[in-house]
């Protein structure tokens, strides 16, 4: 394993970390779909993910109904201080007017529930789930860093925010004197690059870490899926009803799919790993967080760490992958040559 800055904290994380919305959930749909694992298969995939050397564990309120919070809680058991433990709020949880958002009413309510199901008694880092446009973000900052300064959290962190909400949170912070969001967990992979025009500019820029979530696009770029369909039948999306989510481009899709296993084959390697290694090597990014129904696919997801693409690797990934440059970067570039010493 390898580990990387959380932030500008002097903490480190591993670089594959763990996401947990395969444990719970069993006899519901999505539940089912996602992995539905009792409490004795997520033991496995905990115990193998310590193991393996990964200290990042990211859950949240929301995942199965609470049960990924509970399950992990006691899959770490002993072993809780071995780790940096996440979780996330602002999703819906209940059908009261105040189960949702980023209130400080309910930020005290999710934070105290959390701690309760974790069995623990503080959150490493404790991140806004999403926007929440009906609260001011000076409120939920200053709910935080109370939580933070009460001890009951460590460090805060935001996700899936545009690059705006996250310099104007920043700007707050520094204004109230208030703890900053150290890391921002955002969708990122091969599929869905457009964490790129500014969030992980300013991720740099602000010494804030870059989590990706979803880094195979939900299944995608495993190998199990191609142009005529999945080859494992109970693949999430391959189960009736399962959402497309992340939102994925079929036009796009299965050229990236074919140059992920072409360079796969190269390495001897899986195309997830092909795929994680690709993340890993981005800008910003700090940690790539997948999820795992059986531990033989963490430990697959693991090897990524080691996996160097070569520059005729990245050139052949990009060349499918790439976006088109968006107003105003291609002004930027247009005009870059003024500043090249002649």
């Amino acid at each position: 394993m390898k580990y990387r800055m959380l932030g500008r904290t002097g903490v480190y994380v591993s670089t594959i970390g763990l996401g947990t919305m395969t444990f719970g959930g069993a006899g519901t749909p999505l539940g089912d779909a996602l992995g539905g694992l009792d409490q004795t298969a997520t033991d496995r995939v905990v115990g193998t993910a310590l193991d393996l050397g990964v200290t990042l564990f990211d859950t949240a309120d929301v995942y199965t109904g609470g049960e990924s919070e509970t399950f992990l809680g006691r899959a770490l058991g002993s072993r809780r201080d071995d780790v940096v433990l996440a979780t996330k709020f602002s999703a819906r949880t209940g059908l009261g007017p105040n189960d949702v958002g980023a209130s400080r009413l309910h930020v005290m309510r999710a934070v105290e529930a959390s701690l309760s199901r974790l069995g623990t008694d503080r959150i490493d880092l404790y991140q806004l789930h999403s926007f929440d446009a009906e609260t001011p973000i000076d409120e939920t900052l200053a709910a935080l860093d109370d939580l933070v300064r009460q001890g009951k959290v460590r460090y805060v962190g935001a996700s899936n925010v545009a690059a705006w909400q996250l310099m104007k949170a920043l700007g707050v912070s520094e204004r109230l004197g208030a703890a900053r969001f150290v890391s921002d967990q955002a969708y990122y992979s091969l599929l869905g690059r457009d964490v790129e025009r500014e969030i992980a500019p300013l991720a740099a820029d602000q010494g804030v870490s870059l989590f990706a979530w979803a880094p195979l696009a939900g299944g995608i770029l495993t190998g199990k899926y191609s142009r005529s369909g999945a080859s494992d039948p109970g693949s999430r999306r391959a189960t009736a009803g399962y959402p497309d989510f992340p939102p994925v481009d079929p036009a796009r899709a299965w050229d990236i799919v074919d140059a992920v296993e072409s360079v796969a084959s190269r390495h001897d390697a899986s195309p997830a790993q092909v795929a994680l290694a690709w993340v890993l090597g981005r800008p910003a990014v700090t940690s790539v967080l997948v999820g795992a129904r059986r531990p033989e696919q963490l430990a697959d997801s693991v090897a990524a760490v080691e996996l160097e693409l070569t520059t005729a690797d990245l050139d052949e990934l990009e060349a499918v992958s790439r976006t088109a440059t968006p107003y105003p970067d291609w002004v930027w570039d247009f005009a870059a040559g003024g500043r090249t010493p002649v």
